[in-house]
């Protein structure tokens, strides 16, 4: 089954378990969100909106908040008085994982909507408490680095130089081990992370990792 949902004025087709890019949504990491702008059910009995799917919807849980790729903006005026400008842009963007499709009982479920981060006002933004339970969450992460305080050579990885490597350690991964233990959600977001979408696996960093950790006990 598959369905066809509107989010940032975009249309996107999705199914169980599709990791995919939206504009950015007003959701902390690690919290589920709920699409109500369902155009169309795809499956064995297609239903199509009019122009919503009454009763429809679609889960998801947010990965991560992340940017897109850098766009160079150019602009040069010819007149008596010549100008040149340019401007750069990267697009704030949220990763998240379609967890269900319902095909009714959207207004059941209890999960929030998914909201644009630019349509909520400053009054509605999360409160420090909120904040500081989504800190309390990653707390176990955190610790984990902070062990590993030191931490691996990771250029012993295919494909990485000191550069790559520097900027795994920036986003909190010093370890072989952290590697290792990498889900197909943590590879996505990495991928997203270090622009470099399809290298983890391409590489096989995960089989070496879990090599080289295995070598250090």
């Amino acid at each position: 089954m598959y369905a066809v949902v509107r989010t940032g004025g975009k249309q996107y087709r999705v199914t169980n378990g599709d990791v995919l890019r939206v504009e950015k949504l007003a959701a902390e990491a690690g919290e589920k969100v709920q699409f109500n702008e369902v155009l169309m059910l795809g499956g064995e009995e297609p239903v199509i909106g009019t122009p919503l799917v009454e009763g429809a919807a679609v889960l998801a849980e947010v990965i991560d908040q992340i940017k897109g790729e850098k766009v160079i903006h150019f602009v040069r005026r010819r007149r008596k008085h010549s100008s040149k400008r340019t401007k750069g842009h990267r697009q704030q963007l949220t990763l998240l994982r379609i967890t269900e499709i319902l095909a009714e009982g959207a207004d059941k479920t209890g999960v929030k909507a998914a909201v644009g981060a630019g349509s909520v006002p400053r009054s509605a933004a999360p409160k420090p408490a909120a904040k500081k339970a989504a800190a309390k969450k990653a707390a176990p992460k955190k610790a984990e680095t902070a062990a590993a305080a030191e931490g691996d050579d990771l250029t012993r990885l295919s494909g990485v130089g000191p550069v790559l490597a520097k900027k795994l350690k920036e986003a909190g991964v010093t370890t072989f081990a952290q590697i290792a233990a990498w889900t197909p959600e943590d590879v996505a977001a990495m991928d997203e992370k270090l622009s470099f979408k399809g290298r983890i696996e391409r590489e096989g960093w995960i089989e070496q990792a879990k090599k080289l950790a295995k070598g250090k006990e």
